[in-house]
């Protein structure tokens, strides 16, 4: 059926809870599971006053914080005998970077947490996961 399923996460407490029903998803279906990162972008111009983080030191926490998240999927993938590689990218919004890996990586499907707004923010803004189902051509399984 599936081959290799891209899994967006995000540290949340609903990303957390998605992250054991992937990799059942993945092993009930054989399929290798690459849990994802979007990386924010460097938020200061280089040119602004130097009182901010350097860039270099931002990227450098902000990727040792998700590897962190992502270790944590890839250990818990280990234990199902899930095939498992954590990766990360930076995108300026997080559901190009989430299309845009599982198009470069052949993901056959995106597992997706769902972070549904509610009310006048859901119609407005939407959430990454109606973004990344609105835009995307791979197919994606939303967890709720």
């Amino acid at each position: 059926m599936f081959k290799h399923i891209l899994l967006p996460i995000d540290g949340s407490e609903l990303s957390s809870k998605a992250f054991p029903a992937a990799i059942e998803f993945a092993r009930t279906t054989g399929a290798k599971l690459t849990p994802y990162m979007c990386l924010e972008e460097y938020p200061f111009l280089m040119s602004s006053d130097a009182g901010h983080e350097k860039k270099s030191v931002f990227e450098h926490r902000i990727e040792a914080a998700a590897r962190e998240e992502l270790a944590k999927v890839e250990a818990a993938a280990a234990l199902a005998g899930v095939p498992c590689m954590g990766a990360t990218s930076t995108a300026a919004a997080p559901y190009r970077g989430i299309i845009g890996m599982a198009k470069e990586l052949g993901c056959d499907v995106i597992f997706m947490a769902s972070h549904g707004r509610r009310g006048i923010s859901g119609l407005l803004l939407g959430s990454e996961t109606q973004k990344v189902l609105t835009h995307s051509d791979i197919p994606v399984v939303v967890f709720r």
